[in-house]
């Protein structure tokens, strides 16, 4: 537990030192997990789901949707806000034929208190989402349609997820697949997400038991001014 805390807090603190002051600002890598060891694949933490098993599998961290669960979310150990996730995630082909054009793959940026940002990208519909989350309930920011670069099962998906603020309570969102920036959006109420927390998802609407999907290759960036 202490060699945990030890982790978390020295990334939070490196966040809050490179966010400190000035003009200018860029995205910098500050933790990477390419999912190779069982002691990398555990520094992923359930944030929320009731009921998701973990595996190791070729090198990447599966994820397994069980009953009564329509989604499964991992944190990373970075606690922060200006942020910038990116993973390689795979909706696997064990995933039940009914299921598979419902699921999703995520990531989230400022994750708690029952809020957060997210990114949701259905390979088969080749749709992807920008969702605000609030105890009130889900925001749809930005649904894009027809993403080229979406792939099917078993097949890489990179995405990236950028939210910063722009000016004390408003914040800008960014999406990108494959490189390719594919919805933005921009929220006036940023300050009511008090969470900090940064992670990986994956489920299905209305019902994800027997979704599995797997997460590799995952970098968070922090905004650093300068």
């Amino acid at each position: 537990m202490r060699t945990r805390f030890a982790v978390v807090f020295g990334i939070a603190l490196l966040v809050g030192v490179l966010t400190a002051a000035s003009v200018g600002a860029a995205m910098v890598g500050i933790y990477r997990n390419v999912m190779e060891t069982t002691a990398q694949r555990s520094q992923l933490i359930k944030l929320s789901g009731a009921s998701c098993s973990r595996a190791g599998a070729g090198g990447a961290l599966r994820i397994t949707i069980g009953k009564r669960t329509d989604a499964c979310s991992l944190r990373t150990p970075v606690i922060g806000r200006d942020l910038e996730i990116s993973a390689t995630e795979r909706l696997l082909s064990g995933t039940p034929t009914g299921l598979q054009k419902k699921a999703f793959l995520g990531l989230e940026l400022r994750a708690g208190g029952g809020a957060k940002y997210q990114l949701l990208a259905f390979p088969l519909q080749r749709k992807v989402q920008l969702v605000r989350v609030t105890e009130a309930g889900s925001e749809f920011l930005a649904i894009e349609k027809d993403i080229k670069d979406l792939m099917g099962v078993n097949k890489a998906n990179a995405l990236r997820l950028r939210a910063v603020n722009s000016e004390p309570g408003k914040a800008q969102l960014s999406a990108y697949v494959g490189g390719t920036l594919v919805a933005e959006a921009s929220d006036e109420a940023a300050g009511e997400l008090s969470g900090r927390f940064s992670g990986v998802a994956i489920g299905a609407v209305n019902g994800g038991n027997g979704v599995i999907g797997s997460v590799d290759d995952l970098v968070v960036r922090a905004r650093v001014l300068f």
